[in-house]
């Protein structure tokens, strides 16, 4: 998917601006991000961090989320913005999340440098398990 120049900008900024609000007390380490979904909003989240670090939320997640509890159900393109020489691609669990919603999302990776990492959700998790994987097992099993 490519996205219109203006319409990327908008999502690198607000995923910039989402890391200001990050609540990284342990970590120090201020992750933001957004997401354009399918109904052309954008929805920003940042990491919130908990002293019981299994407990932590990445940004990535926390955006995603963010839409679902608005009704959103499609994830078009992600933003991170990472405070890094060079970008960070989302974790595991946010590449599995963003597959619920977007599996041939845009991934677009930013950081404090002029790198950026931009991609595929596809590319960054090759054979991925989701719905679809569910609605299959079900025709298997007869229901």
């Amino acid at each position: 998917m490519k996205l219109p120049a203006p319409l990327r900008r908008q999502l690198e900024s607000a995923a910039r601006r989402a890391a200001k609000a990050s609540y990284s007390p342990y970590s120090k380490f201020r992750v933001g991000a957004a997401v354009l979904t399918g109904s052309g909003r954008i929805y920003a989240g940042t990491n919130v961090e908990n002293a019981s670090y299994g407990l932590c939320n990445c940004a990535e997640r926390t955006a995603i989320f963010t839409a679902a509890a608005a009704g959103e159900r499609v994830v078009k393109a992600v933003a991170v913005y990472t405070p890094t020489p060079q970008p960070t691609a989302p974790c595991g669990a946010c590449r599995q999340v963003i597959n619920e919603f977007g599996p041939d999302a845009l991934v677009i990776s930013v950081c404090q440098g002029s790198s950026r990492l931009e991609t595929t959700l596809d590319q960054l998790l090759p054979s991925a398990f989701g719905p679809s994987d569910l609605r299959r097992r079900r025709k298997k099993a007869g229901r």
